[in-house]
């Protein structure tokens, strides 16, 4: 496109010429009216995104994550045992944003998004704009983690939807057991490295004691959740959905699959059923620009694909059948940006798919990983494979990532035009110390100012179906 003529069909695909300021983030017209005015007919919107959020209200961070950081100290000064402040600097971002709307990338709530910590961590927070929020759940909406049993997506699904009452008015609860019992391996018959597969398949036992929660309503912000027959057993919680913003079609997923009914295999009838949902949903899409978002990566930036990032392979083949442009994940807790890929990682400048992970919103940082890992990047536990791809390429990032920094919290904007898009990610806060000198030799030094920023704009590959 170094013709006149191309450079004019780049400006009409745009919709209209792109400027950036540095270090402001992108932001919607009509800022005085924001949020219920979020731009004209005539304007591009911005889309938020970012994942990775909220620490557990009263909690220093357990083994696994980054020991000693916690949700007791106060926000201010930012220590590194502060986790309020991180969290709240992403939310003031995305207010100065002003986005027309919120892709939230999974685990928004630590350590297993039960409503009560929701109220006391995430709301406080994010609470300030969540009706403009279209969640994804994440691995700590669902399963065990770091020896607390998990609620099945129960805290979760009832944040967003609301949950049903009984007859004093009180909020109607149910027992969940235990979702991850000791001795249920990986669905998958073909596991990427088998000596990975863990004890349960969320990595880390649970404890003891049965965690009450609301029953969330059947249907809203987060999509559909079905109860059990005669209210025995666990529900059963889809949370996808699919919503037009400007001229582009956006698809949230749901690949918390560990635990759903089928497991993570593709003829399981709950992923089956979702793959079927989405594949009915692309056919139907008439928009010339798509992106799709979950929270498990299947190519990960610091060397940690799930078993659930290994069965999203299956969305990008969908993806990519039917033309769509982005996908946009979290569970890695940093920032990267990966050139345009087919669903086997190869790059493909036509037709492929370009994936960025915003796992930066709150929760302590990852490291990036572009070599074979080391004592430094071999930090994440089970069911983790310490894999950049399903294939096992140990070069892949470093052939395939294109920005990246794992020293930063912050907010990743998308400006949707009419046949293309710009990005800005735009830190919001550095993190601590002691991470930045841990992060060895392959990664970027941070900026000199304290900041990071990333920017640029991409064409979308039209339409599949033009009627």
């Amino acid at each position: 496109m170094n013709t006149i003529q191309g450079r004019f069909r780049a400006a009409m695909l745009m919709g209209s010429v792109l400027s950036f300021a540095v270090g402001v983030p992108a932001q919607n017209p009509n800022n005085n009216t924001w949020p219920y005015a979020t731009g004209s007919f005539f304007s591009a919107p911005v889309l938020a995104v970012v994942g990775d959020i909220a620490c557990q209200p009263g909690e220093t961070e357990p083994s696994g994550e980054k020991s000693g950081e916690n949700c007791l100290s106060p926000k201010s000064p930012y220590t590194p045992t502060s986790l309020w402040q991180s969290q709240e600097a992403t939310a003031d971002e995305i207010e100065a944003m002003q986005p027309a709307a919120i892709a939230l990338l999974g685990d928004l709530q630590y350590q297993v998004g039960q409503y009560s910590d929701f109220e006391g961590s995430f709301d406080l927070t994010y609470g300030a704009f969540k009706f403009l929020q279209r969640p994804a759940p994440g691995n700590h909406e669902f399963y065990d983690e770091h020896g607390a049993t998990g609620v099945a997506g129960y805290g979760y699904f009832s944040y967003f939807n609301g949950f049903q009452i009984d007859s004093t008015g009180a909020p109607l609860t149910a027992t969940i057991p235990d979702p991850c019992p000791a001795g249920l391996l990986w669905t998958d018959p073909n596991p990427p490295n088998p000596a990975s597969a863990p004890a349960t398949p969320c990595g880390y036992p649970g404890a003891t004691t049965p965690n009450p929660q609301p029953v969330p309503r059947a249907d809203g912000q987060a999509g559909h959740f079905e109860e059990p027959a005669n209210g025995v057993g666990v529900g059963v919680a889809d949370g996808w959905y699919s919503y037009n913003l400007g001229t582009w079609h956006l698809i949230s997923l749901n690949i918390e699959c560990s635990t759903q009914p089928g497991g993570c295999s593709n003829s399981g009838s709950w992923f089956a059923a979702e793959l079927q949902w989405l594949q009915k949903d692309l056919e139907e899409n008439h928009a010339a620009c798509t992106a799709a978002y979950w929270h498990q990566p299947t190519f990960s930036a610091t060397n940690s694909i799930t078993q659930e990032g290994v069965t999203a392979e299956a969305f990008w083949q969908l993806l990519y059948k039917y033309g769509a442009d982005l996908v946009l994940n979290g569970h890695d807790h940093l920032y990267a940006r990966y050139q345009p890929l087919d669903p086997n990682g190869t790059p493909d400048s036509r037709w492929g798919i370009r994936e960025f992970i915003v796992g930066s919103g709150g929760e302590t940082l990852d490291p990036i990983a572009l070599t074979p890992v080391t004592s430094i990047q071999a930090t994440t536990a089970n069911p983790e494979t310490n894999q950049e791809d399903p294939s096992g390429n140990v070069n892949f990032n470093a052939q395939n990532l294109q920005a990246y920094t794992g020293d930063y919290w912050g907010v990743l904007g998308l400006t949707l035009y009419l046949n293309g898009y710009a990005w800005d990610y735009e830190s919001a806060l550095a993190g601590p110390a002691q991470l930045l000198s841990t992060n060895g030799p392959t990664f970027p030094a941070p900026a000199a100012n304290g900041r990071y920023s990333d920017k640029g704009i991409g064409t979308c590959h039209g339409p599949h179906n033009w009627f």
